[in-house]
């Protein structure tokens, strides 16, 4: 049955809570509050019970999708399961409680994880400095780019353009031209991997920087990241990482030990930490020595013992971020860290890989595979070979609905027609993927059999199908009373 709004439920007079008389002299309180202050009605606010309350949101909560409901294989975002300790130790009252205005010497607690976040950082990725102040992993992207900017500042020459892969994220082009640089793509080649041949032709010293996301977004490995460096370095260009898909390379690859420069990082993905619905995010900024002077600030130094807050760095861009980052994000990516240990990272990639192949392989027969290599920790179909019986991705992705699951990442990479990315991450279980791989088989049987099914779907969620272009543009969550 549909919820009632909580307004719908509220009978007057009802209350689920109980309040103190004021403790000032109504004469006192009005000098306290300017008359223009003041309201002139009482505010529209529900009156329900307590008991009431909480089973309104409960079966709100109910129908909402969420990672502790089920599996959620949307591709590059590497929606992991998150470890209930994360939540445990974040809410220690020593970390929640405290402000960023605080003096230094009484959050000592709360600089030592931050630098010591860093140095696990440091030691993951391989690059020799780390800024924990962006917000997001777009903002280190922005972040990176300022970085990049400043660098041939110093050199004397700012340059003109950034390269980016055709499959890169979609957030790529956004901040390079926030940054002030112009994009030109470089086209995959038929094994969707960068060609340096093709890379070659657009090197040159008006170049700031070759932007790449490894593994890319088809969930491939670019297997000559080395070459590709050697080449980029040689007009005096950098190499920046795009962070996202770092689930896949724990403890195997780190990116500063194969040419690249500066590479964000999403705490919120890789580290397993809540994120979805514009946040928390945490996006740090790893970077190799030449570039470490110009990392936000402040920056945590040692001071004799004591952990400072350091803006005493004159090439710095700035500040990026209100006071230091997300600290919250920072705590819970701590945790998962320290918890996991090296040996314990190791695995998480390698699960990721084993599950991504594992499904590709139950799915190829079903679906187009365009890029047909082993993958790393996500795979790309395609729903073209349904178009002929009128069914788009969009179809199967509502259709999954109605199997329980959350539908994949659809429509991205933009190289792929009628995309499906699919990450599962390493903290699914077999028994999960075949499930799911059942659901996406028997949606294929439907779409030949019987389209309609996919065209109305879903047919058991609290919503039906939206005009989406419609819930865009005429958006309405306020509930006002009515005259």
């Amino acid at each position: 049955m549909p919820e009632k709004l909580i307004f719908e439920i509220s009978r007057p007079g009802r209350r689920g809570y109980t309040l103190p008389g004021l403790d000032v002299e109504k004469k006192a309180l009005d000098s306290l509050i300017p008359p223009q202050l003041r309201r002139k009605k009482k505010p529209d606010l529900p009156e329900i019970s307590e008991n009431e309350v909480v089973r309104h949101f409960v079966r709100l909560s109910e129908m909402n999708y969420h990672v502790d409901h089920g599996f959620y294989p949307l591709g590059s975002c590497t929606m992991k399961y998150n470890p209930k300790i994360n939540e445990e130790l974040a809410r220690l009252s020593g970390f929640l409680n405290i402000h960023p205005l605080q003096p230094e010497a009484t959050v000592q607690g709360a600089l030592r994880l931050m630098k010591e976040l860093e140095d696990l950082l440091k030691e993951i990725s391989g690059f020799d400095a780390i800024s924990l102040q962006p917000a997001a992993g777009a903002h280190g992207e922005l972040t990176g780019m300022m970085l990049v900017r400043k660098y041939h500042e110093m050199k004397g020459n700012p340059r003109k353009y950034v390269l980016i892969p055709d499959s890169a994220h979609g957030t790529n082009p956004a901040s390079v031209t926030l940054s002030g640089y112009s994009t030109k793509t470089i086209k995959s080649n038929e094994l969707g991997l960068v060609d340096p041949e093709v890379l070659r032709q657009n090197l040159n010293e008006d170049v700031a920087a070759f932007m790449v996301t490894n593994p890319n977004t088809l969930g491939l490995f670019e297997s000559e990241i080395i070459k590709i460096s050697e080449m980029v370095h040689d007009v005096g260009a950098l190499m920046y990482m795009d962070g996202a898909n770092l689930n896949a390379l724990l403890g195997i690859v780190r990116p500063g030990d194969v040419g690249f420069d500066i590479m964000h990082f999403n705490l919120h993905k890789t580290f397993s930490t809540p994120h979805g619905g514009g946040g928390p995010g945490s996006g740090p900024v790893g970077v190799k020595k030449e570039i470490e002077p110009y990392l936000p600030v402040p920056r945590i130094v040692d001071d004799g013992g004591l952990l400072k807050l350091s803006y005493d760095f004159p090439d710095s861009i700035g500040k990026v971020h209100a006071f230091f980052g997300n600290f919250n994000v920072m705590v819970k990516a701590y945790v998962y860290i320290r918890m996991m240990g090296p040996d314990g990272l190791r695995k998480v990639a390698e699960g990721a890989v084993i599950n991504a192949n594992y499904l590709r392989v139950l799915l190829q027969e079903h679906y187009d595979l365009p890029y047909k290599s082993t993958c790393m920790h996500e795979f790309v179909l395609s729903g073209r070979n349904l178009k002929k019986y009128g069914v788009r991705t969009l179809d199967v992705a509502k259709r999954l609905l109605d199997y329980g699951f959350h539908a994949p990442t659809v429509y991205f990479p933009l190289i792929v027609p009628e995309a499906l990315m699919i990450e599962p991450t390493e903290t699914e279980t077999k028994e999960t993927l075949d499930a799911f791989a059942e659901a996406l088989i028997k949606i294929k049987k439907e779409a030949e059999e019987n389209p309609d099914v996919l065209h109305e779907a879903p047919h058991v969620t609290p919503v039906r199908r939206l005009d989406e272009a419609r819930a865009a543009r005429e958006l309405n969550v306020r509930w006002q009373k009515e005259d």
